[in-house]
This record gives C-alpha cells, structure tokens and sequence, in this order.
C-alpha cells in the first residue's frame, strides 16, 4: 500500500475523533459570531445569519477582559520561568552526579504528580496567608511551580543523561569552567527538552481554575479562567455570545501553540525515551 493510500485510510479512520475535538470550536466560534438575536432561536442554527464582531468588543471594554488575558499571561510566565530555574539545576544534578538515594527520588517526583491540587488546596491557602501573599499574582506563581517543578525534573532529567559526558569533559579540558560549560554548551544542546517543558508548564499554569479561584479576590487580579466562571455564575441572564467569544480568545492561543509546534512537542517528549 502506498503512503498516500495509507494517509488517506488514518484520516478516515480518525476522522470521527476529529469531528468529535474540533466540535466544541466550531459550536464556540458560531455563537461567537451571533448577534444576541440569534443565540437561541428554534430549530438552531450553526452559520449566523449576521456576523456580529461586537462581541470581541464588547468583552474588552465592558468586562475587562483583556486584563484578565493579561494577569494569566504573568502568572503563566513567571511560574514558567521560575520553574524552569529550579529545575534545570535539579536534573542536572541527577543526571551528573550520584546522589544517594537516587532511584528514591526519582520515585517520589514521579508519585508528587499523582496528587491533586484540591488534595493540598487548604495547606496552600493557610501558607500563603500566613505570608500575606492572597490575592497576590506572586501566590499563583509559587503555587503552580510547586505542582509543576517535579514534572519538569522528571522530564529534563530523562533527557539529560542522553548529552553525551564527553562533550562537557571537552569543554573542561579546554579550561572552560562548570558555569561556561553548563551555559553555552549543555543548555543549548538540551533546548529541545526545556522547550517543552516550558510549554507544558506555561499551559497548565494558563488553564488552571482552582488555586486561582482560592488565593484571587479583587476584579483587578482575576485571571481569564476565572474571569470566564464569572460571566456564567452569579447572575440570572447569561449573555452565551459574549461567553463564548471569551472563551474563544482564551482557547484558541493554546490550541494554536499545540498545533504550530506538535512536531517539536512529540519530539521533545520522545527525546529522552531511548538511551
């Protein structure tokens, strides 16, 4: 059977399941695009009659929502980066140097990501208040690199060890020290893995409801997640137009960075998988 025959056989037989993702968007995107008018006419219609742009408007200037896409932005970022710090040197460490203990640790990285945030969530709120950080960005940001730091040490970890010894050993020889071979020679060999970690880590700080819906309290401070509960609770009219045009701004960057970098994300995970 030639490739394209076989190409064409996967679609078909995954078409269902696509059918199946691409749904929820394209339900998104219709309502989106209607008029408040036409939100529940009978029977329903999937292609608006009038495309009405005023939603996206509309969730700008009167809900405030682009501060919101900001907020999630910074904390996404920051406990991206702050991540990324602790647990670059981690892994390094275990897959340069014998720790004692060593298969221990690795195990209890791999059960920490069995736990779940709502597991923990009084803890984290008694210890944030404690430190006078509720309804501070700064509390998201601890808290989703707590969750996410093991994760990221499980996966650089893997990765590191496939960089070959010989290469820093090189380096070393040539009178580099441990900080010039670790910069400009081991993190730029291992950039594949780190990337995406930083976008697993940055996803699931964008995505998340539950630590934001506790340590958040003031308009000011809400993220998009939290912006999005908010239209659809509390309040006896909900208008689904302009929900959904929120919830298409908020979905479709992440979608987006899946579909634009799906080579290098299955790549990445699979990088450090054989040794």
């Amino acid at each position: 059977m030639s490739y394209a025959r076989k190409s064409f056989l996967f679609w078909l037989l995954l078409s269902p399941l696509l059918i199946v993702i691409l749904l929820p968007y394209a339900v998104m995107l219709s309502t989106a695009l209607k008029p408040a008018t036409e939100v529940f006419t009978f029977p329903p219609r999937w292609l608006p009659e009038t495309i009405d742009l005023s939603n996206f408007t509309i969730i700008w200037t009167k809900i405030d929502f682009g501060r919101a896409l900001l907020n999630s932005l910074y904390v996404s970022v920051g406990a991206t980066i702050l991540t990324l710090l602790l647990a670059i040197p981690a892994a390094y460490a275990m897959a340069r140097y014998t720790l004692p203990a060593r298969g221990a640790l690795r195990l209890f990285l791999l059960l920490t990501q069995m736990i779940s945030p709502v597991v923990l969530i009084i803890g984290i709120f008694r210890m944030m208040s404690a430190q006078g950080l509720i309804n501070d960005h700064r509390s998201l940001i601890l808290a989703y690199s707590g969750f996410s730091v093991a994760f990221a040490v499980w996966m650089l970890q893997s990765y590191f060890e496939t960089i070959p010894r010989e290469i820093e050993e090189a380096a070393h020889i040539d009178g580099a020290s441990w900080f010039a071979s670790l910069r400009h020679i081991f993190l730029p060999l291992a950039m594949p893995a780190i990337g995406v970690t930083a976008i697993f880590t940055f996803i699931a700080a964008w995505t998340d409801f539950i630590l934001a819906f506790t340590l958040l309290r003031t308009p000011d401070k809400l993220t998009a997640t939290m912006k999005l509960f908010y239209l659809v609770s509390g309040t006896y009219h909900v208008d689904w137009n302009e929900v959904m045009a929120a919830t298409l701004v908020t979905t479709v960057p992440i979608a987006a960075i899946f579909i634009l970098l799906q080579k290098q994300i299955v790549g990445g995970l699979a990088l450090g998988a054989v040794k």
